[in-house]
């Protein structure tokens, strides 16, 4: 990777939008406006994922990427995370879990896995389908925007407190026992 590669940032969505809530990391990034992006920074909105991804990823030194999980938190609920495996991402019950973690296992094994921040959105389990996002996730989005431009203009810093109520996980009172906690080593 050259150094020019190294400093460039991906933001990626990842989603289904006709599954409605599963669909918020694509909905947020639709919603970032490219003209308040740093140089330097990208956004893709990465539908459900998968091994197309692996190029845009491989040439990032940082994504940050925002998908949905279902972890049995609130919905609406964000978790920003510093996940370094696969398996240090949280659950989730959507199509594109397999493809999403099978590609972050390829650009490990290839020796070019990017720094990765994870905005993770609570959803409920998905049961229908639907294009657009419930009302309490649709209340998230311009938050979730703020801060993800927020996590972009300052390279690495703490973008938690951009988002209001409380309802991002801080690592040092975030619960152990949620699985793939990645914030807690």
């Amino acid at each position: 990777m050259s150094s020019a590669e190294a400093r460039r940032c991906l933001v990626l969505g990842i989603g289904n939008v006709l599954m409605g809530d599963e669909g918020i990391g694509v909905h947020v990034v639709r919603r970032i406006p490219h003209a308040a992006l740093p140089p330097g920074v990208d956004c893709l909105d990465g539908g459900t994922g998968g091994l197309h991804l692996l190029g845009p990823m491989q040439s990032a030194g940082r994504v940050v990427l925002i998908d949905a999980t279902v972890d049995g938190n609130p919905p609406g609920t964000v978790r920003r995370l510093r996940p370094r495996f696969s398996s240090d991402y949280p659950p989730s019950l959507t199509a594109h879990d397999i493809g999403l973690k099978d590609l972050l296992d390829a650009l490990e094994l290839l020796g070019g896995a990017p720094e990765v921040t994870l905005f993770a959105v609570s959803i409920d389990p998905v049961s229908e389908t639907n294009a657009s996002l419930s009302p309490s996730l649709e209340a998230r989005v311009s938050e979730l925007v703020e801060a993800i431009l927020a996590e972009v203009r300052s390279g690495s810093a703490d973008a938690r407190e951009e988002l209001s109520g409380g309802n991002v996980d801080d690592p040092e009172t975030a619960d152990p026992r949620l699985p793939g906690d990645a914030t807690r080593r």
